[in-house]
């Protein structure tokens, strides 16, 4: 399998030798089980103090010849706390048991809990794989919404990696036919509900990955145009190349990356 290779100003340069990665099967409920087992560990522990509720003196006796006993006064089982008393007898309040005012919580989040979801290394460079094939499906990349009417895939640029200015970035993104995608992900819109006052007021769309060799200038420079992620590509994973676990997402690759991800056998599972 070949794809063209273009320069930062959309020229064709000729054509270069696609990985075996590329032709991976697709499997996207495998892409789906990576995505959430990457995902599970970022979520953060929660659960109440292991005392609620119990911090009360509570008392209910069933014996016949105690004080403070319970016997014989036709009440149930239920733990309760002493008001006030007058002599032997007690005015009290049930209390601790779940089904009472301020008692305790019947089944409480704990946060021994374990949100972790773990996969196995061979299922997980499989999945990379098949997210990976699964950015030259032009079907899977239009059921995104992402605007790639006449572009042919994979997009394999030439002296990218180099380009130190946002600037320069944008412009070779409008020369590789993304002028509507880079539109498409300007866009914000301001998030309905509480949410926006927690921290994520704006929703954004994704657009293009940019996978380069290493940690460049290209990176750098690409990190704040809104809705672009830029990694190299010994970084890549599946919440990258499919965002929400969904495959597609459109993804431009520098020439030393593929020849990276050639050379050293990336996610193939076998020995360099």
């Amino acid at each position: 399998m070949k794809a063209e290779i273009l320069s930062i100003k959309g020229e064709k340069k000729g054509k270069i030798d696609l990985p075996k990665q590329f032709s991976e099967k697709y499997h996207p409920d495998l892409i789906k089980r990576a995505f959430n087992a990457n995902m599970s560990f970022t979520y953060q522990h929660f659960g109440t103090d292991p005392l609620a509720g119990l911090k009360h003196v509570v008392k209910i006796k069933r014996r016949r010849h105690v004080y403070r006993t319970g016997y014989g006064l036709d009440i149930n089982r239920t733990p309760r706390k002493i008001m006030s008393r007058n002599g032997s007898r007690l005015n009290v309040m049930g209390d601790q048991a779940p089904f009472t005012r301020k008692g305790r919580t019947a089944f409480p989040p704990l946060v021994e809990k374990v949100f972790e979801e773990k996969i196995n290394l061979k299922e997980r460079l499989l999945a990379i794989r098949s997210a990976i094939s699964a950015t030259l499906k032009k079907e899977l990349v239009e059921k995104r919404n992402h605007q790639v009417k006449g572009i042919d895939l994979p997009l394999v640029v030439e002296g990218a990696e180099k380009l130190s200015k946002t600037s320069q970035v944008k412009k070779m993104l409008i020369h590789l036919g993304l002028k509507d995608e880079l539109a498409r992900t300007e866009e914000r819109k301001v998030r309905s509900g509480v949410g926006k006052m927690r921290g994520r007021k704006y929703k954004t769309k994704k657009g293009p990955l940019i996978v380069a060799s290493k940690n460049c200038e290209l990176i750098k420079s690409s990190k704040s145009i809104q809705g672009i992620e830029a990694i190299a590509v010994n970084n890549l994973n599946v919440t990258l190349l499919a965002p929400g676990g969904e495959s597609g997402r459109i993804t431009v690759w520098t020439k030393e990356a593929i020849e990276e991800l050639a050379s050293k056998k990336l996610f193939s599972g076998e020995k360099k």
